[in-house]
């Protein structure tokens, strides 16, 4: 048996995309979950389905997934912080602070899109912040760092009902650690910046956590719960996030590279963060903000 969860910020969308899959599919059951998610149940193989879906949505907006309906509600959350939980990339940020946004910024696209390999990409970014104060960082913070929509009640919701929930970042423990907090992760993996006389060395410590220390991350945090990566979901928007999101058993792209969106099981382009609570089959009033 299969849900189909539909999910839009625009009522009027979500009613026409409602009315068109079942149009495309034949449909046995529907429960809203909330004003701005309701679940389909069909009975029809999980290619054919998910096809028939996207064809009937085509470019309204609105999100979808297509899953199984048995075991849907996962027990881990690993999510990628820049750009997914927060709604900026930090080193961009601390790049406007040293004065090389524009160049920092470019390479960060690169390598998000898969064009450029992370671990060099994030040395030669870190190396332009050299003699940057340290004082920045918390500047960097305060300033530009915000929880993205959603975020909070995600991680807080999934957690109240008995998931862990993971942060793991290719970008700094001195952000993951604030924002982990803020948003209620349990836990939280980054690179660190090397300091030296209260200023940034241009240096990032060993081993660089990119793409597959990523995937190691929600191997290890699932084997140590007894679980599988298939009772996992995983978020991220970028090249790096690709090997934990296609492992995991619901991994979602969220406004996401085109090379991330193509492959992810799920994608969320217009929703906020709670979409990814109405594919797991939460409903809105279960919801902790």
């Amino acid at each position: 048996m299969l849900a189909i969860t539909l999910v839009s910020p625009d009522p009027a969308a979500l009613a026409a995309a409602i009315a068109a899959v079942r149009a495309a599919v034949a449909v046995t059951a529907e429960t809203p979950l909330g004003t701005e998610a309701v679940d389909l149940v069909a009975d029809l193989p999980l290619a054919d389905a998910h096809a028939a879906v996207k064809a009937a949505i085509g470019d309204a907006p609105v999100d979808f997934a297509v899953q199984l309906a048995e075991g849907r509600r996962k027990r881990l959350l690993i999510a990628d912080m820049d750009s997914t939980i927060i709604g900026c990339e930090c080193l961009d940020e601390l790049a406007d602070f040293a004065g090389v946004k524009a160049q920092v910024s470019e390479i960060t696209e690169r390598a998000m899109r898969g064009e450029l390999q992370f671990e060099g990409a994030l040395r030669e970014r870190v190396g332009m912040l050299k003699g940057l104060s340290a004082d920045a960082l918390q500047a960097c913070y305060d300033d530009r760092v915000k929880l993205n929509p959603g975020a909070r009640t995600l991680v807080r919701t999934m957690a109240a009902h008995g998931a862990r929930c993971a942060l793991v970042s290719g970008g700094f423990t001195f952000f993951t650690n604030r924002v982990a907090e803020a948003a209620g992760f349990h836990t939280n993996r980054a690179n660190t910046l090397i300091e030296a006389g209260g200023q940034l060395t241009g240096q990032v410590g060993d081993p660089i956590l990119g793409k597959e220390a990523k995937l190691a991350a929600l191997q290890e945090e699932t084997a140590a719960l007894g679980l599988t990566p298939a009772d996992a979901l995983a978020v991220g928007d970028g090249a790096n996030d690709l090997a934990m999101i296609e492992a995991a058993g619901l991994g979602v792209a969220y406004r996401a590279k085109p090379i991330v969106a193509a492959q992810a099981h799920a994608k969320v382009d217009h929703a906020d963060l709670t979409a990814l609570l109405y594919f797991q089959g939460y409903k809105a009033s279960e919801f902790v903000s």
